[in-house]
């Protein structure tokens, strides 16, 4: 509970104060954030590092620093069933971008989001497993002022499609796989807090997506925990396990507004759409 208090209070800080501190600690603190982050968010639990059980995929450079793929790919030959994925990017104002809470459904797993990346920084992906052991892998990617990167420049037009989903299915590549590939796609301005109004020269209030959970069926494929360091509209592309023909695959999400949000859609056969 308090491991979880923690995650939390991570996903909504925005900045930490070090005054009081002794500028050689302040120097230190700002040029590797880890250490703290490894107390606050996993509390110094050991971690193992670049052992395979996790990769990341991120560019070395952003193209865009406000939206930065990241896909991460877990081998679940490795060690026991994943049951958590949390992904932080050390020098953001809210370090942990998500956590995403695996269920029975997930099968394998293999998962793509975009971020926003507010300094050159390391990008990291830690996976808890149902053994308890903690392991991560680490990209560092080139790229600043994404998470205060102007807000959506038709704000109307945005208003107007808040909250819109969809899921995109695509074709079955490998006949053997046990899993279905598919992209649950959100619209919605994701505003950080960092933000300024180009009309009126004033912040745009944070709101963002806080929770997804989507479900095949009765049975969870994973639940997140979002934070600002999600990008505009949010999308998430992921793997689960079918059940049958029937599947049908639901999203539930509310952002920090309580706007809550709901989609259902029928698995189609192998098929793109």
């Amino acid at each position: 509970m308090t491991e979880l208090i923690a995650r939390r209070s991570v996903l909504g800080l925005v900045g930490v104060a070090l005054t009081g501190l002794p500028a050689t600690l302040v120097r230190a603190a700002e040029d590797d954030p880890w250490p703290g982050l490894h107390q606050d968010v996993f509390r110094n639990r050991p971690i193992s590092e670049e052992d395979g059980l996790v990769t990341l995929e991120a560019p070395m450079r952003a193209e865009d620093a406000a939206l930065v793929p990241l896909t991460v790919k877990i081998d679940r030959d490795k060690a026991s069933a994943p049951l958590t994925l949390t992904l932080l990017i050390d020098k953001n104002p809210a370090p942990v971008a998500a956590t995403f809470y695996f269920g029975e459904a997930s099968g394998e797993i293999v998962l793509s989001t975009r971020v926003r990346i507010d300094a050159y920084s390391n990008v990291r992906a830690v996976v808890e497993t149902a053994s308890g052991s903690l392991h991560m892998t680490t990209k560092y990617v080139k790229a600043s002022g994404g998470c205060s990167a102007p807000a959506l420049k038709d704000a109307d037009l945005a208003d107007a499609e808040l909250g819109k989903m969809q899921l995109r299915q695509f074709a079955v590549e490998n006949a053997t796989s046990a899993s279905r590939e598919v992209q649950l796609m959100i619209r919605h301005p994701n505003y950080s807090g960092l933000q300024m109004n180009q009309l009126t020269g004033y912040y745009i209030p944070a709101k963002f997506i806080s929770d997804v959970e989507v479900k095949r069926g009765d049975v969870s494929v994973f639940r997140m925990e979002g934070g600002i360091s999600l990008s505009t509209d949010p999308n998430i592309r992921f793997t689960y396990r079918p059940a049958g023909p029937d599947d049908v695959l639901t999203a539930v999400a509310r952002d920090t507004d309580g706007l809550l949000l709901n989609g259902s859609w029928p698995v189609k056969s192998g098929k793109e759409s």
